[in-house]
């Protein structure tokens, strides 16, 4: 029987793009096998079977874009190849099919690398990763480095494969020959850290990361690989904007929001975002152009107990501070509640990363790819300033600007820095 497998509910996407098909016509695949990987404006994400069986028809290539619903292949059921055979079906059909090929495929990869005798290549098969608990894209990388699943004792709860344990039996097998080497260090040249056993200098405890970091993480390390990040620091003069900011929230605080700093940058940040267009920007796929976008959508870094998010305030250009502020802390409540909807999370052409509550003077954020820049703040301070004659006690602000140097120089920056830096001086400036 011939069943379609098609993109489940993957939050409000509509229109992704396909930028990976996983599987090929006649491979055997799991349930939960990675079949397509979708890339949105946010992350890459893969997209799991929901059957297992032999891949009939793919229904979709590289670049097309899908939505929930869309058919992505044909499946047959892995007891349709046995004949309808009356002593088995359903459950135990796959497993024992999968076991039957094993020493097959075993003996072909064997014969493969006779000058390996000493420890040849274990054969990555369907029904090794059939039978172990791991998720979607722990199984793509295994298979990406060749690694048997079935192999690797998973650390995670319940026994679960993770990626850190792909990577140790990676390791192990690394004297095998150079292309495990290559895997490795990524493909991109990068040597591998060596791992460490802490426990011999001390007791250890393994602490499972959140959801949020373990997602987040790889999306930060790509655009660390991929941007060649610049950062231009500068300070700006808020003394007569906090002193009016501090005036509006005394008012704000019995309606029962608060106002605080981060309103005014944005829209500093926004006016700076309309004078300098390249912020606003990112770079075309074809590496040639630049995507000008003609909405303005700040992001900005709310710390919660779950780790670090980024809701996004739409069309900041249209809003005044008192709206900026009720729906600043609306989406920071959310976030924190961990009720922020994904379509919250979306769109953002500029971000903000503050740590002004916290401390510290600079620091580089990295840009959040596909934007192009995003402005760290540090903990404003006094700081003596010289005014022509004397020098006088000054509310200085620390700005990071950190931006991608493919779509924009030194120079730009500067710019946009020292304008961000004009604008903030002076509260009226914001009004204009």
């Amino acid at each position: 029987m011939t069943t379609e497998v098609k993109v489940p509910d993957i939050g409000d996407f509509d229109d992704v793009p396909v930028i990976s098909v996983l599987v090929s016509v006649g491979d055997t695949i799991a349930e939960e096998d990675p079949l397509i990987e979708l890339e949105s404006d946010k992350a890459t994400m893969e997209v799991p079977s929901s059957h297992a069986g032999k891949v009939a028809e793919i229904k979709v290539s590289e670049g097309d874009k899908v939505s929930k619903g869309s058919v992505i292949l044909l499946v047959e059921a892995a007891d349709d190849e046995s004949g309808g055979d009356e002593g088995g079906g359903g459950a135990e059909s796959a497993p024992k099919e999968a076991k039957e090929e094993q020493p097959q495929k075993d003996e072909t990869k064997q014969q493969e690398t006779p000058k390996e005798p000493a420890q040849p290549a274990k054969a990555v098969t369907d029904a090794g990763f059939s039978r172990v608990h791991a998720s979607p894209s722990v199984r793509a990388y295994a298979r990406r480095v060749d690694v048997d699943l079935s192999t690797v004792n998973g650390s995670g709860r319940k026994g679960r494969i993770l990626r850190e344990d792909v990577e140790k039996a990676l390791k192990a097998q690394a004297g095998a020959g150079a292309p495990a080497a290559d895997a490795a260090q990524g493909g991109m040249g990068i040597p591998p850290i060596p791992p460490v056993d802490f426990s011999k200098f001390g007791p250890v405890e393994d602490v499972e990361m959140s959801r949020i970091k373990k997602l987040s993480g790889p999306a930060l390390h790509r655009s660390w690989l991929n941007i060649p990040h610049v950062t231009n620091n500068e300070e700006a003069d808020i003394t007569d904007l906090d002193k009016y900011r501090k005036e509006l929230d005394t008012e704000a605080k019995e309606e029962g929001y608060r106002v605080t700093l981060l309103s005014f940058v944005i829209k500093a940040c926004v006016s700076a975002l309309k004078k300098h267009w390249e912020f606003n920007s990112s770079i075309h796929p074809d590496g040639d152009k630049l995507i000008r976008k003609h909405f303005y959508h700040i992001g900005f870094a709310a710390d919660t107990p779950n780790g670090l998010m980024v809701p996004v305030l739409k069309d900041a250009d249209r809003k005044g501070i008192v709206e900026i502020s009720k729906e600043l802390g609306e989406l920071s409540k959310a976030a924190r509640d961990g009720k922020l909807k994904s379509a919250d999370m979306q769109g953002a052409t500029f971000t903000i990363s503050s740590l002004g509550g916290i401390g510290g003077t600079d620091f580089t954020p990295i840009v959040n790819a596909p934007e192009v820049a995003i402005l760290g703040l540090s903990r404003s301070k006094m700081a003596p300033v010289w005014d022509g004659e004397q020098f006088v006690p000054r509310n200085m602000l620390p700005l990071s600007l950190s931006y991608d140097h493919r779509a924009i120089d030194g120079a730009l920056a500067a710019r946009f820095n020292a304008h961000l830096k004009y604008l903030l001086a002076d509260p009226r400036r914001l009004m204009l």
